[in-house]
């Protein structure tokens, strides 16, 4: 089989993108292991809500039509929307055809899967960046008595035996899975490592409006100081609620979940854990970014004119954290029956046969733009803005390097 281009993946990215090349005339295939928004369908806990407001949904060609713009969608509706959307943008989507090999070949490159082998000339990398669960190596340490599973495993408390449970890492995913097992009546550990702190709501308005309206998801890959470093950046502590609450370590030592520093070595046999002693800074540095974030709001608010407009500027409570944390817990003393991962994900390019990777497993590219020419990668944190991750992100991603596509087409006489 042959077509101009293959896309690996049916998410958002790889939608978006479908949309783009349609716009511009150039044959196309979409390639999708599962059905179309397959990681939302099966690698998310019930009751996950979208980070971002409904109007954040903005694709080419498609957007929120709801009468909730401010709410945050549920996983089933936000599976909808993506579906609906690949009726909309008429999307040539093969389900159920799992990519086992990609090739550089003469003509391109050949795409080996489980339904047939394609022979394309470019090809876009759109599988995401969360395929794989990242858990560090001391969890071989952990004694078989305690059950774990990660953040892609974890769909709600009722799955989880009665007892303690230790939650590994304090992005928006261990946040919000400590919040949901601690009111569940499971008393809950938090072991907190680097994180980024923000409110969900700063004087009246949503925290993504602000980034959105002054122009912070749009800040570029090529004008950062560390791009490398800017997408290794944790996740906003943030959540999608009804209420719009805002779940942070302070939320969190509110209601009784216990905070910890970050999990650094678990003695194999014995079960003792040890913990970092940096807790109190890791914390006020989150303060720091958080109200660095802030000033920048501040000063692009006062400039527009808004001042006048919204609730006055302030600044929120340092997080709190005892004088002495705990720096060890005995895993065999039956505190703790339970522990999840979320320690982060990352991609799966175990079927890439191009020699593109880095010695992290990471792909060589320049703002999606890979080493190997014809191919092009969507769907990471950064990869082009800063919003590139988000369902809003994808689309001007997608606009960018299907022009560049089709210029590589165009160059090589292939259009």
């Amino acid at each position: 089989m042959r077509t101009t281009t293959l896309i690996i993946g049916a998410g958002q990215a790889g939608l978006a993108m479908s949309r783009c090349l349609t716009d511009r005339s150039i044959d196309h295939v979409v390639l999708e292991r599962g059905e179309v928004a397959n990681s939302w369908k099966t690698e998310r806990w019930d009751s996950l809500r979208l980070l971002t407001p409904n109007w954040q949904s903005r694709l080419p060609g498609f957007g929120y039509e709801g009468d909730d713009p401010d709410g945050y969608r549920t996983m089933p509706e936000t599976i909808a929307f993506l579906e609906r959307y690949a009726e909309v943008v008429a999307a040539p989507v093969r389900t159920n055809t799992r990519v086992k090999s990609v090739r550089q070949s003469d003509d391109g490159y050949q795409v080996v899967t489980d339904q047939g082998d394609w022979q394309c000339q470019a090809v876009v990398l759109a599988t995401g960046a969360c395929n794989i669960a990242t858990v560090p190596a001391l969890a071989q340490a952990v004694p078989a008595a305690i059950n774990t599973l990660t953040a892609m495993q974890y769909r709600n408390p009722e799955q989880i035996e009665k007892g303690g449970v230790l939650v590994v890492g304090a992005s928006a995913t261990g946040t919000q899975i400590a919040d949901e097992i601690h009111r569940s009546g499971r008393p809950t550990t938090l072991a907190v490592g680097e994180h980024v702190r923000a409110p969900r709501v700063y004087r009246g308005r949503d925290i993504e409006w602000w980034m959105d309206a002054a122009g912070v998801l749009d800040d570029r890959y090529d004008e950062v100081d560390d791009i490398a470093r800017a997408r290794r950046v944790p996740s906003l502590q943030l959540a999608g609620s009804v209420e719009r609450r805002t779940i942070d370590l302070n939320s969190l030592t509110a209601i009784g979940v216990k905070l910890i520093g970050r999990l650094a070595h678990v003695s194999l046999g014995d079960g003792k854990a040890q913990f970092s002693g940096s807790l109190r800074n890791q914390c006020a540095l989150a303060d720091l970014k958080m109200n660095r974030l802030l000033d920048r709001i501040d000063e692009w608010a006062t400039e527009n004119g808004l001042d006048d407009q919204v609730e006055p500027s302030h600044r929120f409570e340092p997080t709190e954290v005892e004088a002495s944390p705990p720096l060890g817990l005995d895993l065999n003393s039956g505190e703790i029956r339970t522990i999840i991962w979320a320690t982060g994900f990352r991609p799966d390019y175990s079927w890439l046969d191009v020699p593109v990777l880095d010695r992290k497993g990471r792909i060589r590219h320049d703002g999606g733009v890979v080493e190997s020419p014809g191919m092009y990668l969507m769907g990471i944190p950064f990869l082009r803005r800063r919003k590139s991750s988000l369902i809003d992100g994808a689309g001007d991603d997608a606009r960018d390097l299907s022009a560049h596509l089709a210029s590589y087409l165009h160059r090589a006489g292939r259009s």
